[in-house]
């Protein structure tokens, strides 16, 4: 366990070094910071630190650097989550509130977390597995055909076409429709097959197939492996960090192309808290140089989907967790006032 003093030199070299990007030496760090004790005793407190693998010294340079273990200890134990200022609250919810549609907010999330983290911002959508279904729409397009369209608790909008067997009518058109939503409303995605499957024995013999297919398609619908989308931006931000790659960003756009690469990254959307993976942590390669802080945002205490931020180690954590957490809390407003 490393003492209290330790921590503290190891607090004040992230800060430094997060804040100047250059290697922190410690006649700097008595300079710059009140630990009380004199250069020689930091000097010994860098050792250890060292020694411990907390710190690194780069090759051309006689300051020290954190390192993955050492942010790690630090986003553990050294830095508190920093709030959002009240303008900044107020900038958040009147850029989201102006949101349109699921399209729409999500796309907003992605500018909105790039612009204030200055980091790679990547927004899930929700997923159709963990929704409710908040309204069936049956339309018809010809005699014997119809447009399904699911509307999920999430905003979330799914349309399938139906070839019917035969000329379904308006009124028995009316009749599903209101006999399907008093059934299906409210219901999670996972609970609706039991409550349709003896609706078809209620209608009239002639109608009866065509409600069976009315009823195959939407539990298709409701089961089907839908594909997880993603919406990242502020892929640019990252050549403002070019020194802090080893070699080349080039692996770590590579990565951010491969949608599956940051579905995991983000982790699995019902999992709560916040999620800080350091460096090496990371299990794709290409993304050992880098961070990714995110959290799950959802509605009436249920997360849906998960939002966050990829950027390099050298990160203003505090901040960006602040940054996360708080659009996140707006979104998940959103979804459960829309």
């Amino acid at each position: 366990m490393l003492s209290e003093r330790r921590l503290e030199v190891l607090r004040a070299i992230v800060q430094d070094y997060v804040g100047t990007e250059e290697p922190v030496g410690s006649k700097a760090l008595t300079e710059r910071h009140r630990l009380g004790v004199s250069p020689a005793t930091v000097r010994n407190d860098m050792a250890v630190l060292e020694e411990e693998g907390y710190i690194a010294q780069p090759h051309t340079s006689a300051g020290r650097i954190p390192t993955d273990k050492g942010y790690r200890l630090f986003v553990d134990k050294l830095a508190g989550v920093k709030p959002l200022s009240t303008p900044e609250r107020r900038a958040i919810q009147n850029f989201l509130d102006g949101a349109v549609d699921l399209d729409d907010v999500v796309g907003r999330t992605v500018r909105l977390l790039a612009q204030l983290t200055r980091q790679v911002a990547v927004v899930q959508y929700p997923s159709l597995t963990r929704s409710t279904v908040r309204h069936v729409e049956l339309l018809s397009l010809a005699p014997a055909r119809l447009m399904l369209v699911l509307i999920t608790d999430t905003g979330r909008v799914e349309q399938r076409l139906v070839d019917c067997q035969a000329p379904f009518g308006e009124a028995s058109l009316a009749d599903l429709r209101a006999r399907l939503n008093s059934r299906v409303v409210g219901r999670r995605f996972t609970d609706v097959p039991p409550l349709v499957q003896d609706l078809p024995e209620s209608f009239e013999a002639e109608d009866r197939g065509t409600v069976s297919t009315v009823l195959a398609t939407l539990l298709e619908t409701l089961v089907e492996e839908a594909e997880e989308r993603l919406m990242i931006g502020g892929t640019a931000n990252l050549t403002r960090f070019g020194h802090d790659f080893p070699l080349t960003i080039r692996p770590v756009l590579e990565a951010l192309e491969e949608q599956v690469v940051l579905l995991k990254l983000l982790g699995e959307a019902n999992e709560s808290g916040m999620a800080v993976k350091i460096g090496h942590e990371n299990a794709y390669e290409g993304l050992n140089s880098t961070s990714v802080v995110s959290v799950g945002y959802g509605s009436g205490g249920e997360t849906v989907a998960k939002l966050g931020v990829v950027g390099p180690t050298r990160m203003d954590y505090p901040g960006t967790m602040g940054a996360v957490r708080a659009v996140a809390r707006y979104v998940g407003q959103i979804l459960a006032e829309s």
